[in-house]
């Protein structure tokens, strides 16, 4: 299959599973991680001669579960070991098909917490022989709410069983969660929030008004053969679709598709019969696409990791690509955060020149003292000044405001201000009204 070496986490990881420990390894996406586990579990099947349900992985996602199915095939094709995706959304012929190969028998189910419970519900699933139990993207479902259901699902499992977890992060609530379900474990972390080195990062700080024409003139340089842009919402990927279409091959991969639908779109990516797909963060997991050479951040992700796994899908493999992040004013504290995760100062690009004057980025938490700097002295926010201003007004202008304090420290501010203050983007490019942050991003 083209492997001549581990990578660090297989090196690391696979005989801390040979060896039947616990473990808790952290390691981004495109490391290698899903070999990591299949090829030792895999080589424990085959020698012990197995062939009722040995294994269990549970995955965050439909797309992921049935790519580390089909990684399996692919590692077990002489082997006559099995293995079966269980996941939802699909019609009634796949679910016919799903419980058939249950019946049938395979020593490793792949599946979504979800439609797991159902079967485990309806006991369509014996999982009492089961060996080894694995959480991929252990951080993914925490987040899309599957500490319960995974919670349930341990409770139909032997206590004495194997408990492998992986995860791209490691907030608290993961380690709280793994110490209900891992018995003494061995914990394995490789380079946390740090993005490959083939991935060239730049950002681009704009107003939202600004971003379709940018990304028009960005996808217009070159002719690409796999792009992937991010947006927070499926509203604004179907929007941004809607509006790109008629220009360029590109697609929306949203979870308002139907399953069949997410599958023919992912296909026709990889094959590249589709040169730019438009998403949410759920492709920025679990989707193995060799050859992607643009990742574009329609918008700032709101958790620095899920920044890394974006740009994580391009450069892989040690491949080369580039990774672009739009920044409006609102975003630009999130966008600090990112720079501080991943070790570095992201290159600003000067916005093209059919686009007005963008936002200053200020590059901190606070922009409303980067923001004053340039008005005057580093004292400019200070009682003082706003007392100096007051004093020239009185002669100079008879404003029916003087008398008041807040009238009168505003005026000075405006004219210094006027360019890179955040009114602009609250009045003038209305931000409140493109945000959409309150739907699920799925």
């Amino acid at each position: 299959m083209g492997f001549d070496k581990p990578t660090p986490i297989q090196e690391k990881a696979i005989p801390v599973i040979l060896a039947g420990k616990d473990l808790i390894a952290c390691a981004q996406t495109g490391t290698g991680k899903t070999a990591a586990f299949v090829l030792p579990i895999l080589n424990k099947i085959s020698k012990s001669g197995t062939t009722s349900l040995n294994t269990l992985i549970l995955a965050p996602t439909r797309e992921l579960a049935i790519q580390i199915d089909q990684q399996i095939q692919g590692f077990s094709y002489f082997l006559g070991i099995s293995s079966v995706p269980i996941y939802g959304g699909g019609d009634g012929i796949v679910w016919e098909q799903q419980k058939k190969a249950l019946e049938t028998g395979a020593e490793i189910v792949v599946a979504t917490p979800g439609r797991l419970i159902a079967l485990l519900a309806g006991g369509k699933i014996d999982l009492n022989s089961l060996e080894h139990l694995v959480l991929d993207e252990a951080d993914r479902m925490m987040d899309m709410g599957f500490s319960d259901d995974i919670l349930k699902i341990v409770n139909y499992l032997p206590q004495n069983r194997q408990t492998i977890l992986f995860s791209a992060t490691m907030p608290p609530k993961i380690r709280q969660f793994s110490m209900k379900i891992l018995n003494k474990p061995e914990e394995i972390s490789i380079a946390i929030g740090k993005t490959a080195s083939g991935v060239t990062q730049s950002m681009y700080s704009v107003y939202d008004t600004q971003k379709e024409e940018l990304v028009r003139h960005i996808l217009s340089q070159k002719n690409y053969e796999a792009v992937i842009v991010f947006c927070s919402t499926k509203d604004k990927v179907k929007a941004l679709h809607k509006t790109l279409r008629k220009s360029f091959d590109i697609e929306a991969f949203h979870s308002d598709l139907e399953q069949l639908e997410r599958e023919k779109i992912m296909s026709a990516f990889k094959n590249r019969k589709v040169k730019i797909l438009i998403g949410t963060d759920i492709i920025s997991r679990g989707i193995d696409v060799v050859g992607i050479e643009l990742v574009i951040n329609y918008d700032t992700p709101g958790d620095p990791e899920d920044y890394v796994h974006r740009v994580g899908r391009t450069a892989r493999a040690d491949a080369k690509g580039e990774a672009i992040t739009f920044v409006n004013p609102k975003d630009q504290p999130k966008f600090v955060r990112i720079e501080k995760l991943i070790g570095m100062a992201v290159t600003q690009n000067p916005l093209p020149a059919q686009l007005e004057k963008g936002p200053a980025y200020t590059g901190g938490e606070a922009p409303k003292v980067s923001v004053s700097a340039p008005s005057s002295s580093s004292n400019s926010s200070d009682p003082a000044f706003k007392k100096k201003k007051k004093k020239k007004k009185k002669p100079s202008q008879d404003s029916g405001s003087a008398p008041k304090p807040y009238p009168a420290a505003s005026k000075p501010d405006a004219p210094s201000v006027n360019e890179p203050k955040t009114e602009p983007s609250v009045n003038k490019y209305g931000q409140r009204r493109n945000v959409i942050d309150s739907e699920s991003p799925q």
